[in-house]
């Protein structure tokens, strides 16, 4: 049975544990509040690389915290593994608040992409373990909704203080959820398989609180679902004990069956399209983005703007993916992507050659973009990362696949100027982003 106060353990769960989505909103969104001030600071001098280095850092960093949380999670929880991210997030934040240099932003950044992926990863391997099955897409969109509010609250920040304050502010929005996370009870499928019985009942008992007791049955639903959970772990038990196998091989083994791998390799293609897709490079440059398509608005206002659309979209999404299929919604997304990334590129060169002066166009089209993405490309690949992934292998398999994410985002992220270079500016740009996306539906397809 289904109902508000049914699952009000399970919404509770999902906002807090995604709650250091936020902090990640703020540092993806952050380059764009922070390059354009840097240019108009006589203390910096920054390069065209130094600015590619310190917008894509984060992406290269967060790889380095997948490839170790996964074992983080494993060994120590997933909330405790969250609350670790506390550390390297807050000494990326005074870092970069106090720094003097070019070295000190990027190192500054880099510790925040590490913290990025300590507090994501574990966030939607929980949710995955805790929420139902008919709500768990929509439970995990609460990841990319947050991200959104994070990013939101950056440009709002961006527009009345300078970047080391917004630095400064961070902090809070790092602190919150890995104190909170502490004291909410942590995955019971993690405790079943180290033996920690008493805890994973009382943790079903906290998840399935309001349910209502099942007819005919003299158990619970959490003593049910107890006892199918160590049922799992036990056959899992046996299996392994047979193979008389480290825990390293035997995960090994996991990850090479077809039912681990597919997925993987899967999911990495469709990264690769949504990376090269531009959004996030729109996103990551979104006030210098403005500028360059020709619009006469407030770059700052048009940032906020699209960042409130694209946060709207993200609690839309705890709908659509309820109703919809993950492909037609994945599809749907890249081909409006594509005409909308496609427009704003044709309207930004017939602006820069004086042939309209429709300046607001761009605009309109680049909001559209946003909105198409939050449709199917940016949100399901990441709730798909847990999803998709056998228990004996899911902590392991979502944390390389995020990881792939991330190595494709700073590859896009630091070719951009090379790219916006060799198709002869922004529009040019624009075009090659809409034929990526355009393929993406062939590929997903």
């Amino acid at each position: 049975k289904k109902s508000f106060k049914n699952l009000i353990p399970q919404l509770s769960a999902a906002i807090l544990v995604n709650c250091f989505n936020i902090s990640i909103g703020i540092s993806l969104a952050y380059s764009a509040i922070l390059i354009p001030q840097l240019r108009e600071n006589p203390e910096f001098e920054v390069s065209e690389n130094a600015e590619s280095w310190i917008t894509s850092i984060i992406a290269l960093t967060t790889p380095v915290g997948s490839l170790i949380v996964g074992f983080l999670m494993d060994r120590f929880g997933r909330l405790k593994t969250l609350a670790m991210a506390s550390i390297p997030g807050f000494s990326g934040c005074v870092i970069m608040a106090l720094s003097q240099n070019v070295p000190m932003l990027i190192a500054g950044r880099g510790l925040i992409g590490f913290a990025s992926a300590i507090g994501s990863n574990p966030a939607i391997v929980y949710m995955t373990e805790i929420a139902r099955k008919d709500m768990r897409g929509s439970l995990i969109s609460f990841a990319p909704a947050l991200t959104s509010l994070g990013m939101v609250l950056t440009f709002i920040m961006g527009w009345f203080m300078n970047w080391r304050q917004v630095a400064w502010c961070t902090n809070i929005f790092i602190a919150i959820p890995c104190l909170v996370v502490l004291f909410m009870p942590e995955s019971p499928a993690w405790l079943v398989s180290k033996n920690r019985i008493e805890d994973a009942k009382k943790s079903l008992m906290w998840i399935n609180k309001y349910q209502p007791q099942i007819e005919n049955k003299t158990q619970t639903l959490a003593e049910m679902q107890l006892a199918l959970l160590q049922k799992e772990h036990e056959l899992k038990m046996i299996e392994i004990s047979k193979r008389h196998e480290s825990e390293v091989v035997t995960k090994f083994r996991e990850f090479i069956k077809p039912t681990a791998y597919k997925p993987m390799l899967i999911l990495i293609g469709v990264f690769f399209f949504q990376q090269f897709s531009g959004i996030f490079i729109f996103l990551c440059y979104s006030i210098t983005f403005f500028q360059e398509v020709g619009s006469t608005m407030n770059p700052y206002f048009s940032s906020i703007f699209i960042g409130v659309v694209r946060f709207s979209m993200s609690m839309v999404n705890t709908y659509v993916l309820r109703t919809y299929g993950r492909r037609p919604l994945v599809m749907l997304s890249c081909v409006g992507m594509s005409i909308c990334i496609f427009m704003s590129g044709l309207f930004s060169y017939l602006i820069k050659n004086g042939t309209t002066t429709a300046t607001w166009v761009p605009v309109v089209f680049l909001l559209l973009f946003v909105v198409t993405s939050m449709i199917g490309l940016v949100p399901i690949p990441y709730t798909m990362t847990a999803e998709l992934f056998p228990l004996e292998v899911r902590g392991v398999a979502n944390s390389i696949s995020i990881c792939m994410a991330s190595l494709l985002m700073f590859v896009s992220l630091q070719l951009y100027p090379l790219l916006h270079e060799l198709c002869n500016g922004i529009s040019g740009a624009q075009i090659f982003f809409g034929l990526v996306t355009l393929f993406g539906v062939i590929y997903i397809y």
